[in-house]
């Protein structure tokens, strides 16, 4: 007989723990005072780049960011 007494609470509230983690991250951001809070939004953009393939091979990647000023 399974129990639920185990499960974690973000996984109870139907949540994936990056999801919990994001929203405990933005929290903790949220609460600094300045300049500490300035500082740390500015380290959170997030740039990436995506690569579509063709024929066994790469092409050109598209450079992404989560920031919409980037």
């Amino acid at each position: 007989m399974a129990s639920n007494a185990a499960v974690p609470f973000w996984r109870a509230a139907g949540m994936t723990y990056i999801t919990y983690s994001n929203i405990c991250a933005n929290l903790v951001r949220n609460c600094l005072k300045d300049p500490y809070k300035t500082e740390v939004l500015s380290r959170e953009k997030v740039h990436f780049s995506i690569s579509k393939w063709a024929d066994g091979k790469p092409q050109k990647p598209i450079i992404r960011s989560d920031n919409p000023e980037a």
